[in-house]
């Protein structure tokens, strides 16, 4: 019989690769414009501290992903640490939340640049292409196409490709567009100050840890994993200063900030109309890699999940595609419903919402070092965070810092902790009510470390067979 055990033939470059093309994504583009026309130059002051603040992210992830290279993530890695209930809860908050809200969000962004850039005398909205891009992928993931992994891996590469070549050819003055005719100061209260800017920078590197998965599949994971979400922090580190410069370069910051769709709008500046076609169809299909992304994912946590007794039964079936259909659907509802009440202007508003839910799934990830530490500091840790508790310790107080100064504006401040705050209470209340009514289980007690890896040994060896 033919086993279906994963082999492991992803190098270093296609981990990178992939850890940066899960980050790209229009919706970040949205944020890096926004924060340059917030802050100036001194947005960089906040991307160096969110860059570190995901670094530390990164570190810890490379550490439970050592520890447990089969495991499902976030999930598995709080299991023995905080127990089944913050396990569940942190799937649901930092990822089936974030899925919807970013989607949500992703998908109105490409629905600018369809109904802006691409088809501007089509006559529809933004909201119908967002509506339509969502319907679409739900109903790919309702069949038997396969993930979009190594596509994925190529655009995103052409498309930070593309953005550093943008860049340099802007800030080098080979365009055809005219330079502002002075270049923004560096100002640290510019945008309410770098603290306030931070959450704005964290999603420019949201997502790394999607490489953890590949575990069982990476020639070298031990090396390669954390090699591969440094590597990526740092990409998009200096693509992304590289295009907030030349944007700043030709467009005044009010006019940036008024963009909801700034990487085209600098492309046009800088290269016209051909500018404007290259970048929004690299956009348009970077847009679709990373819903598609989130799409097929998110249902299929949801049926480890369902399997495993942690979520209702019919999440863990599948269809006659092989696609466990019913979290695919729900995703997709979630996602048109949040695009039914928000349009393009609440594009901020979705994404620092989506921001806090990660933030949260974060949080607890540096809470299962610390406490795997203590509990368990013989078992082998192939990648440990350096200086023990220290880098998990600042990191988690950066990212309650970024939640409490989300934004400057207290009405918009009230909006996104409204949103974020719904979806967190729906999400903490249905993992104490599923923990205690369903699993019958005590709601804070871990599950022993040997014994997750027995089970997890054991789903392995039925696949295999």
């Amino acid at each position: 019989m033919e086993s279906n055990s994963l082999r492991r033939e992803v190098g270093l470059f296609p981990a990178i690769c992939t850890a940066v093309g899960i980050v790209v994504s229009s919706s970040a583009l949205f944020m890096l414009g926004g924060g340059f026309a917030s802050g100036g130059p001194a947005f960089v002051i906040a991307m160096i501290i969110a860059a570190f603040t995901n670094l530390c992210v990164a570190f810890s992830f490379s550490e439970l992903a050592g520890m447990l290279p089969a495991a499902g993530g976030i999930n598995h890695y709080t299991l023995p640490a905080l127990g089944p209930t913050l396990g569940i809860f942190s799937v649901l908050s930092g990822y089936f939340m974030v899925a919807g809200i970013s989607n949500a969000a992703e998908s109105l962004v490409c629905g600018e640049v369809l109904s802006i850039h691409l088809l501007p005398n089509a006559g529809l909205s933004s909201t119908f292409w967002a509506f339509f891009m969502v319907i679409a992928l739900g109903i790919l993931n309702l069949g038997s196409v396969k993930s979009y992994a190594t596509a994925q891996t190529i655009f995103a590469s052409v498309m930070i490709g593309s953005m550093v070549i943008l860049s340099i050819i802007g800030l080098c003055g080979g365009g055809q567009g005219e330079p502002l005719a002075e270049f923004p100061k560096f100002d640290m209260s510019a945008g309410g100050g770098v603290m306030v800017m931070l959450a704005t920078a964290f999603w420019l590197f949201v997502g790394l840890e999607f490489v953890c998965p590949l575990a069982e599949e990476i020639t070298n994971p031990n090396k390669f994993i954390p090699l591969a979400m440094i590597s990526g922090i740092a990409i998009i580190f200096v693509s992304d200063i590289l295009f907030g410069f030349m944007a700043l370069k030709y467009i005044p910051m009010d006019v940036l900030a008024e963009s909801t769709t700034p990487h085209v709008d600098a492309a046009m500046v800088v290269l016209g109309r051909g500018g404007e076609i290259w970048i929004s169809i690299i956009s348009l299909v970077a847009t679709c890699s990373t819903l598609n992304t989130f799409v097929a994912a998110i249902p299929r946590m949801l049926f480890g999940m369902a399997n495993e007794g942690e979520f209702p039964k019919i999440f863990g079936k599948l269809n006659k595609f092989g696609s466990p259909w019913a979290g695919v659907v729900l995703v997709t509802i979630v996602t048109m419903l949040l695009i039914g009440f928000f349009d393009a202007s609440y594009l901020e508003i979705l994404l620092l919402a989506g921001c806090v839910g990660w933030m949260i799934a974060y949080i607890i990830a540096h809470i299962d070092v610390i406490v795997l530490r203590k509990k368990y500091p013989d078992e082998a840790r192939p990648f440990r965070v350096p200086g023990g508790a220290i880098l998990p310790v600042v990191s988690t107080i950066l990212l309650v810092l970024m939640i409490v100064m989300i934004v400057e504006d207290p009405e918009e401040k009230m909006m996104i902790y409204k949103l974020a705050g719904a979806g967190l209470i729906i999400c903490a209340v249905f993992s104490v009510c599923w923990v205690k009514f369903a699993m019958k289980l005590p709601l804070w007690k871990p599950i022993p470390l040997e014994e997750l890896k027995a089970q997890v040994a054991a789903e392995s060896q039925a696949i295999q067979e």
